[in-house]
């Protein structure tokens, strides 16, 4: 169905023929291709760290990239079941050279991919990306001898040290949320988030925890997008429960959005804005999202005296600028939370504990938290992609057509209007445009997306 190479991954659907799909063959040439990368770039750090979430084909890719890896004469350090930002940590905590997590994020369950992290435990950069494809593409690999084949080693320490980092970290207040004494819903959708987050519930002191689908099984009980259409099974438990609040995070536990106690959704835009609110009242600084993201942040960022700054979509884009401007706090409006200060990359466990620190301090319920943002509407649709369409060409038709408007081209289009905006561009991770409009009113941002996409049409 589908291979993708961007600055997120090697993401494929499994089965059909190499090149075209993430067959073994394709995960056996990538993966030699970024070993081979890593060995380029330090001879002498030989360690690599691998987990996976807990997709069906998680097993055989898992295996296929363990002996690629050895056959090049790494040594892995496997933490099997584990969380995108537990890896990442790990690889920092391991002194290693890199790290792969075996996970496609929110896509269904017949997409995996390969996630590559350079030693700092961040996701590698575009030049690094474009070294990978190269070196694959013309199969420069050099696999070792017999009697210098790299070992395996497993880890089930990694998440008890990201969860004991998060517990140190100064703003995380577990004597707070202790006593609040929250009852909270999670929905662990058949993957790893199932050992995760109750773990670090747990450790945060709350003991009224229901975990649904929390089967490590990697059948999703429904699409494991957190979006308001895929968790009503979530909120209609946190209301039959009488919960405090209800928890989602994707197959891979990096992004995170809550339910509010009368089943209605805070809004996995708002939950960056919250965690920023809370950061923002503690320490003074600057913001960053991605430019797909709500406004609501510069406004939470500007009430606080810190300065926003918006970057291009893709984690590492993020990162990036997060970097350039120093921002105290960052991440993306899927609920992508990223805490500089103790890693790079986004995370729902800090999320989690920063976020309940927050509602825990304010003593409001997580509605009435909601209800201190300023409400701003997104209309989130998408468009599949046939092969062979120039969609630049088809962006191009649409800027020509607003010219008289605002726009930026930074990545792909974004187009303001006089209170409203909409951004059109590419996925890093499916064959499809994205298009995002945000406005004060839900009916305003939906008729903008609608009337943009079937500008996309008639380009097409």
């Amino acid at each position: 169905m589908a291979l993708i190479k961007s600055i997120s991954g090697i993401r494929g659907t499994i089965g059909g023929k190499s090149g075209d799909n993430l067959t073994p063959i394709d995960v056996v040439k990538f993966t030699a291709a970024f070993g081979s990368l890593l060995l380029q770039q330090d001879p002498n750090n030989k360690k690599i760290v691998i987990g996976r979430d807990g997709r069906i084909s998680g097993a055989m890719v898992k295996q296929l990239v363990i002996n690629t890896l050895t056959a090049l004469g790494l040594d892995v350090l496997d933490l099997d079941y584990s969380t995108t930002p537990t890896v990442e940590m790990a690889v920092v905590f391991e002194k290693a050279a890199g790290g792969i997590i075996l996970t496609a994020s929110h896509n269904p369950k017949e997409w995996n991919a390969l996630k590559l992290l350079n030693s700092k435990g961040e996701f590698i950069n575009g030049e690094e990306g474009k070294k990978v494809l190269e070196i694959a593409e013309k199969e420069e690999f050099n696999f070792v001898s017999v009697d210098k084949l790299g070992a395996v080693q497993t880890d089930n320490t990694s998440l008890q040290k990201h969860i004991d980092a998060i517990l140190a970290y100064d703003l995380t207040d577990v004597a707070a949320i202790k006593k609040a004494n929250f009852k909270v819903v999670v929905d662990a959708v058949n993957s790893t988030g199932a050992i995760a987050v109750p773990a670090i519930l747990k450790a945060l002191g709350i003991k009224d925890i229901i975990v649904l689908n929390e089967e490590v099984t990697g059948k999703f009980a429904h699409n494991p997008e957190p979006l308001p259409e895929h968790l009503t099974q979530l909120s209609a438990e946190v209301v039959k429960q009488k919960a405090d609040l209800g928890i989602a995070v994707d197959p891979d536990v990096d992004r995170l959005c809550f339910v509010c106690e009368d089943g209605s959704m805070f809004g996995e835009e708002y939950t960056l804005v919250a965690v920023a609110d809370y950061v923002l009242s503690k320490r003074k600084g600057n913001t960053v999202s991605n430019m797909s993201s709500t406004r609501a942040l510069k406004d939470v960022t500007v009430k606080h005296g810190g300065e926003y700054f918006a970057s291009a979509v893709g984690e590492v884009n993020v990162v990036n600028k997060m970097k350039e401007v120093n921002a105290v706090i960052g991440g993306e409006g899927n609920g992508g939370i990223i805490v500089p200060d103790l890693h790079y990359g986004r995370d729902a466990l800090i999320g989690i504990a920063l976020f309940l620190s927050h509602l825990a301090q304010s003593k409001k319920t997580i509605k009435q938290l909601r209800n201190t943002y300023p409400d701003y509407f997104m209309s989130k649709n998408k468009i599949e992609l046939n092969k062979g369409f120039d969609v630049n060409k088809i962006f191009g038709q649409i800027q020509t057509k607003y010219k008289n408007n605002p726009f930026s081209t930074v990545d792909g289009l974004k187009i303001d209007f006089e209170n409203d905006w909409v951004h059109l561009r590419t996925s890093n991770t499916e064959p499809i445009i994205r298009i995002y409009a945000e406005s004060s009113f839900e009916t305003t941002a939906d008729n903008i997306a609608k009337r943009i996409m079937q500008d996309i049409r008639e380009a097409m």
